[in-house]
């Protein structure tokens, strides 16, 4: 394929891009070198125009066709890394201790500027491209900052598409579903307040530990109990923090926190219900009381049909292979843009590999061209 050979002939010098945004990983919105680094290639590149500073760090390039401005569709990467020490020991590990690429966000980043690039040379199009450089997709919500900025309005874009990469899939595979694919994501925090006291007296105090114990078994039953079988629901609590550490003293006080992810607004909605239901009662029932902080994050992301089918050709004129995905319970807030516009996303498999968030994750260079080129093979497709 044309454009997937151009793309593996510069593989050197986009492989070098990508460990120079390894080497210097930013997080949530603070990614001022990575986005002015983006920005400086794309005026380079001879995007037609060029702003910064949309959601605080985000880059936004247009890209023109042959016959000039007309109907504008968004491809989007994620530029922010993640608050963990890297175990690579790679030459262009990070700079910064603490901060890691462990999600390739650099690689998306890459792939994304090395299409730009391609179709500023070539203008085999008739409309105009917008190339998205999000912050803050961990955890920050990037996207919808960019779109309460105006993202989709102030470039007319008309739908967007997205991708991530996937180590443990075969190099090239390309995976996509229509409908619900990534989960949403809720955050909850469960303070129970008993009466603490001498670990010998525990009948003059109101245990908050072994509330706690039963809480944790009972919230089990939101997914065994509660949810329909056919859906889908992960509730997980992830750290339980006690008021004091001492081996002879009962706590006053116990928090846990933890995540629901579900792919249906009713599931999570009972689930929230539900989780506040237990927690107060539980603790009501042993005298002590409960108080529960939910956090709602991104939303259930929901690729639309049509748009899925548009990028899935462009991914089986790549590699062809483009498989039906399952349902991902992983979060990612590309929800907030397919909210505002139609579009999909898709996963390209990396090949073997430390897995994602994982200190000796490295974004696998040779996935740069199959990327890179399904970028420009969406633009085709749809602007073709």
């Amino acid at each position: 394929m044309p454009i997937r050979n151009r793309f593996a002939a510069r593989l050197a010098d986009h492989a070098a891009w990508r460990r120079d945004f390894h080497a210097h990983p930013e997080l949530g919105f603070d990614c001022h070198r990575t986005a002015a680094k983006v920005a400086e290639k794309l005026r380079a590149f001879g995007c037609d125009v060029v702003e910064e500073g949309i959601g605080v760090t985000g880059v936004v390039a247009l890209i023109h066709g042959r016959n000039g401005p007309g109907r504008c569709i968004g491809l989007r990467a994620d530029m922010d890394a993640l608050p963990m020490t890297e175990a690579t020991g790679l030459p262009y590990s990070s700079t910064i201790p603490g901060k890691m690429h462990g999600c390739g966000h650099d690689g998306h980043m890459t792939m994304l500027l090395a299409a730009a690039e391609y179709l500023c040379e070539t203008r085999a199009f008739d409309g105009t491209v917008a190339v998205i450089f999000q912050p803050a997709e961990e955890g920050g919500g990037g996207a919808k900052v960019m779109c309460d900025a105006g993202l989709m309005e102030r470039f007319a874009i008309t739908e967007v598409y997205g991708l991530h990469n996937r180590p443990g899939h075969p190099l090239g595979e390309f995976n996509i579903r229509a409908g619900a694919f990534y989960a949403a994501v809720d955050e909850f925090r469960i303070v129970v307040e008993g009466k603490g006291g001498h670990a010998a007296k525990p009948d003059q105090t109101i245990d908050p530990v072994v509330v706690t114990s039963h809480l944790i078994v009972a919230l089990q039953s939101v997914a065994s109990r509660n949810t329909d079988p056919t859906q889908n629901i992960v509730l997980s609590v992830c750290g339980v923090e006690t008021s004091s550490r001492a081996h002879n003293v009962i706590p006053a006080r116990v928090a846990l926190v933890g995540t629901i992810r579900t792919h249906d607004a009713r599931v999570r909605d009972m689930a929230e219900a539900r989780l506040r239901a237990l927690a107060e009662g539980t603790a009501r029932a042993f005298g002590a009381v409960a108080e529960v902080e939910f956090l709602r994050g991104y939303p259930v992301m929901v690729n639309h049909a049509e748009h899925t089918e548009y990028a899935r050709a462009a991914a089986l004129k790549v590699s062809g292979q483009c498989v039906e995905a399952g349902f991902n319970m992983g979060g990612e807030d590309f929800a907030f843009m397919l909210e505002e516009r139609p579009g999909a996303y898709i996963v390209l498999g990396a090949g073997d590999g430390p897995g994602l968030h994982h200190p000796q994750y490295d974004f696998n260079d040779e996935v740069i061209p199959y990327g890179a080129s399904w970028y420009v093979g969406v633009v085709e497709e749809r602007l073709g």
